[in-house]
């Protein structure tokens, strides 16, 4: 009896302890989601002040891109707003907005002195970077979300998670269709450079065996294989061993059929 007593025991102990370590570290996993996204929040904060300052730059010289100026403007202040939302919902007010800008981007190429503008230079680099700094922390994050997200699905964490109110994390997902988009490669003009040259095609029915070497001013011609020159040429050094020798009256041997 004091023995079945033991065993409960150290299951119970045991089972005590299982439940421990995987709710531990289920808030753990949280908290390292929740610090994750605070650090692509402090990007996201530092891309809404490069902004405005990147608008008014380029607008001294691109006066009439009005309309360009005012929607990215509208998208700043729309994801501004939805800070407080889930990161579906930031994902994609950020999606808009990065949109936004790189159409920006594209209208001021036409416009020299802008490209050529210091101020305009520095605050380009500065959102360049802060685009980089946002990627990175976005892979980061989502690989601890789908981490999270996968315990929460698994057997038996899963029942820890239901019991304690451990629910499923969102993704932040960029939905710039542009950004998604798989470049297209083209082969068509790979060997077709202007001053570049092709190797000849073979013709129908022409050996390789009969191609002409490279040859010495004064020398005659070299093949591949001597004893099947091209079609119509005679052999190098006569006919081939074992071949019958001409009779009167007949032609020489040239090595056709």
């Amino acid at each position: 009896m004091t023995l079945v007593i033991v065993i409960i025991v150290a299951v119970v102990v045991i089972a005590a302890i299982a439940l421990m370590v995987s709710y531990n570290r289920f808030v753990k996993q949280r908290n390292l989601i929740q610090e994750s996204w605070r650090q692509i929040d402090v990007e996201l904060h530092r891309r809404y002040d490069l902004i405005p300052n990147l608008v008014e730059t380029v607008r001294a010289f691109a006066a009439h891109e009005r309309h360009v100026f005012e929607e990215v403007a509208r998208l700043r202040t729309q994801a501004v707003n939805v800070q407080g939302a889930n990161p579906e919902q930031r994902a994609a007010a950020e999606g808009e907005l990065s949109g936004a800008l790189r159409q920006m981007m594209i209208s001021v190429e036409a416009y020299p002195q802008v490209q050529s503008n210091q101020n305009f230079l520095n605050l380009q680099r500065e959102l360049t970077d802060t685009e980089d700094r946002i990627a990175a922390g976005r892979r980061f994050y989502n690989a601890n979300v789908g981490d999270y997200n996968t315990r929460i699905e698994s057997f038996p964490s899963n029942l820890i998670a239901g019991r304690f109110k451990f629910d499923k994390a969102g993704y932040f997902e960029v939905k710039d269709e542009q950004v998604r988009a798989v470049p297209q490669v083209s082969f068509g003009t790979i060997g077709s450079v202007e001053g570049e040259q092709t190797p000849p095609q073979m013709q129908p029915g022409a050996q390789s065996s009969g191609q002409i070497q490279p040859q010495l001013p004064g020398q005659p011609p070299q093949y591949q294989n001597p004893q099947f020159p091209p079609q119509g040429q005679p052999p190098v050094g006569g006919p081939p061993a074992g071949a019958p020798a001409p009779q009167d009256g007949q032609p020489p041997f040239t090595g056709g059929q």
